[in-house]
């Protein structure tokens, strides 16, 4: 037997042994040290668990590449923004469109149209053919800038997609997000937009914040145990109830992670069970939950109360376990740690903004000076005598000579070949006083990129400000 082991151990990674007919001999460690774990790999990084530095999983993040190539600011049906992403995403029509609809139900990056579910009830979307959606303002505001993008190509080879969304807010922490791996499951709680920002503002200013979850569908919620959305913390989530009278109690907002549904057929199982005691219950769910519960004549309302939370969905317990992708590799982390690595990141992003800013405006800056020389100057009459392409260059480089020395880079050979590139018409209709305006707003404009970079935190901090001005109202807290 231990021969055999001894075998088996020996084959490793090759996983068969040839008997010498048709069938063969598996080898256990092979099997999971070459198939096993390449699958748990697969699953963790291309799958679950959203990566670090945009907040995304691959199908999400492939989503939202597709829907910025279809933007053109109308609706696109679901069923045709799926198509699109099958050309990034290397899995079925099903797992994109039911990633796209919990995108659309989180209210943030996409706009929805047509009847996209319900997270109150449970109720599922309508198919894709009949459902619209687009970008949201505030999506292509925060999620996209292709000077700033990494890319890829896409898994045939044919497109490129980018390696991570240039996001300049922590979205992860916003939209929360949950998915399950081999070995590893990830559960991050949501968390209120105005309160991210001023999160993040503190942090750039090295102040003290507080992060606990904002759930969508209300509640209130026991954070005391919330540890910072690590493993081992737990947060105990309830149903709002209100005493309408003796005999009626409404509830009108349910705990997250379960629905209007499933909470009734808990309260119903409750009464089966003779844990507490109901005569009917409706449920007039819309836009706002409302479920009314109707008592027996002579049951306490007060003590119906007390048991829905002992021995019903109207409590429940989450335990959060923050964990996202860096070089590839899972990382458990704190809400806080995440929320600094995303306002760090977003500093970052800003200051390559600037930059890239900074650059096409010492272009456009350089050029417009050096054409303003060429035709002033007149240095465009000294080429009439030449007679090769070599010789033009010479005698545009050698008039240029004497009136270069305010330009802040050398002239190059790309920079003459441009300006033999100038039609006939422009020169004629030139006029040196909007030429000198055009350039003194460049001026401006590069004195204003340069004070930005300069106090880049305060640049940030009004970004973070102007993001909270435009896209925060009816954002707040909804959980007590």
């Amino acid at each position: 037997m231990s021969d055999d082991m001894d075998n088996n151990e020996e084959l490793g990674t090759e996983g068969v042994r040839s008997t010498g007919s048709e069938q063969g001999v598996f080898s256990v460690s092979g099997m999971y040290r070459e198939w096993f774990l390449d699958y748990a790999s697969y699953v963790i990084l291309e799958r679950a668990v959203p990566a670090l530095y945009d907040g995304l999983k691959p199908v999400q993040r492939r989503i939202l590449h597709a829907m910025k190539d279809l933007d053109d600011g109308r609706y696109n049906k679901v069923a045709n923004i799926i198509g699109h992403t099958m050309q990034y995403h290397p899995h079925g029509d099903a797992s994109i469109g039911d990633a796209l609809v919990q995108l659309g139900q989180k209210d943030l990056l996409i706009d929805t149209q047509g009847n996209w579910g319900n997270i109150l009830t449970g109720d599922s979307a309508a198919a894709p053919r009949y459902i619209e959606a687009r970008l949201s303002k505030f999506a292509t505001d925060v999620v996209f800038n292709p000077k700033t993008t990494e890319w890829q190509l896409s898994y045939d080879g044919r497109n490129k997609e980018p390696v991570f969304l240039p996001v300049k807010f922590p979205l992860l922490l916003a939209q929360g997000g949950e998915g399950i791996a081999v070995g590893l499951s990830c559960k991050m709680l949501p968390h209120n937009f105005n309160e991210l920002i001023d999160a993040s503002i503190a942090v750039l200013r090295g102040k003290r914040f507080q992060l606990l979850p904002d759930f969508p569908t209300g509640g209130l919620a026991d954070v005391e145990n919330y540890n910072a959305g690590e493993r081992g913390g737990r947060v105990r989530v309830r149903a709002r109830i209100r005493k309408e009278d003796n005999r009626t109690l409404v509830i009108t907002e349910v705990p997250f992670g379960t629905t209007t549904t499933s909470l009734i057929e808990s309260i119903i199982k409750a009464n089966d069970k003779g844990k507490l005691k109901v005569k009917r219950i409706e449920d007039n769910t819309a836009e706002h939950a409302e479920i009314i519960v109707h008592l027996p004549a002579g049951v306490s309302p007060d003590t119906t109360i007390d048991a829905l939370y002992a021995f019903s969905d109207c409590e429940l317990s989450i335990a959060p376990n923050a964990v996202v992708i860096e070089d590839d590799k899972p990382r458990f982390v704190s809400v806080d740690e995440l929320l600094r690595i995303s306002t760090e990141n977003t500093l970052r992003l800003l200051q390559l903004e600037l930059e890239i800013r900074r650059e096409e405006l010492e272009r456009q800056w350089h050029f417009s000076s050096l054409e303003r020389i060429f035709i002033e100057k007149k240095v465009y009459r000294k080429i009439e005598d030449a007679e090769t392409w070599e010789q033009v260059l010479e005698f545009i480089r050698k008039g240029l000579k004497p009136h270069i020395k305010d330009l802040r880079r050398p002239v190059t050979d790309e920079d003459i070949v441009r300006l033999t590139e100038i039609k006939i018409k422009r020169i004629s209709k030139y006029d040196s006083f909007k030429a000198d305006e055009h350039i003194k707003g460049l001026e401006d404009q590069l004195a204003e990129v340069k004070d930005k970079l300069d106090h880049l935190v305060d640049h940030a901090v009004d970004y973070f400000k102007e993001l909270k001005k435009k896209y925060g109202a009816g954002r707040e807290r909804r959980t007590e």
